[in-house]
């Protein structure tokens, strides 16, 4: 009997569902069994999000400044090794970084413990950008003595300006449908329905023992695929939000009245940058691809790693 665990915080419920399709292959099969553990944050989240609370929660994501967690369901005490053979580590990017319970967990004690000597696939639900947040990931799982054996990747397919309406209108208002012309928010129902061949991956790697051995566990299924338009992008948006978070945090700690007018001008500046920036920076990043070919093509091969594309 092969033991997994999946430990998964989904704000929204669509990560969840996406998990929930990865594990259904592990959860029917008679070899494997499955505990899940849901991270509950001590203040809780509220979805949709509240405008201000929604860019408050920024600096304190970007720093790695974790909520504080209720105690995990799973045994995870020194003296009761659970014996778990894989953790799936799903998680949602928040502002180009993990989310702040995912970062709470693989930061706490308990978290630790439960990754310490154990192979991990992470599942990971954003908008489009997600190679910060998982080399961020990838760091805290080394730290915990886990050992990272892959990664599969959930975004939204619609073009990124048109994301750049319906995600932030989904997570203020909690409507996704399409409007306007523009397509729904997320990620496409034919990718979630999609996703158990990666339970069925799974399933056949662990009765094969490859958990034991080094190398990738999804080979050959496009678990992680890389935008190349993107990598600049995010590269640039990562010291964007870098910056804003210390500016921010001058404010005082969460819900300070003094940190309001900050994270207002925090927003002037991002929907300045939406406006403006993000169009022609895509547009001088098109115009100069052919000469960064080389450069970008072996930063995608790094990115989609371990499994490759």
């Amino acid at each position: 009997m092969k033991r997994v665990l999946v430990v998964q915080f989904s704000q929204t419920g669509q990560l969840a569902r996406v998990v929930g399709r990865v594990a259904s292959p592990l959860a029917a099969a008679p070899d494997v069994s499955v505990t899940e553990e849901v991270l509950r944050p001590s203040l809780p989240y509220p979805f949709p999000w509240p405008f201000w609370r929604f860019f408050d929660a920024m600096p304190e994501t970007v720093l790695l400044e974790p909520p504080a967690l209720e105690p995990l369901k799973v045994a995870a005490d020194e003296k009761v090794d659970p014996h778990f053979d894989l953790v799936i580590l799903a998680y949602q990017v928040w502002f180009l970084a993990p989310s702040g319970p995912i970062t709470a967990f693989l930061k706490s004690d308990a978290g630790r413990r439960l990754l310490r000597g154990r192979p991990v696939v992470t599942v990971i639900g954003c908008r489009n950008m997600w190679l910060n947040a998982q080399e961020t990931v990838k760091r805290l799982i080394r730290e915990a003595g886990g050992e990272l054996r892959d990664n599969v990747v959930f975004t939204d397919n619609a073009p990124t300006l048109a994301t750049l309406v319906t995600t932030p209108r989904w997570l203020l208002t909690g409507r996704r449908d399409a409007f306007l012309g523009l397509p729904p928010a997320g990620i496409a129902e034919p990718d979630i329905a999609a996703a158990d061949r990666f339970g069925h991956a799974l399933v056949t790697a662990l009765r094969s023992g490859a958990e034991q051995r080094t190398g990738p566990l999804l080979s050959g299924l496009g678990a992680a695929r890389v935008d190349q338009g993107l990598i600049f992008s995010e590269r640039a948006g990562r010291r964007v939000f870098a910056a804003w978070s210390r500016i921010v945090r001058l404010g005082g700690p969460p819900g300070s009245a003094a940190r309001l007018p900050l994270v207002a001008l925090f927003c002037l500046y991002l929907v300045a940058a939406i406006i403006v920036v993000v169009p022609l920076s895509l547009m001088v990043q098109r115009l100069l691809r052919p000469l960064l070919a080389r450069r970008l093509q072996a930063q995608k091969i790094y990115y989609e790693q371990p499994s490759g594309p």
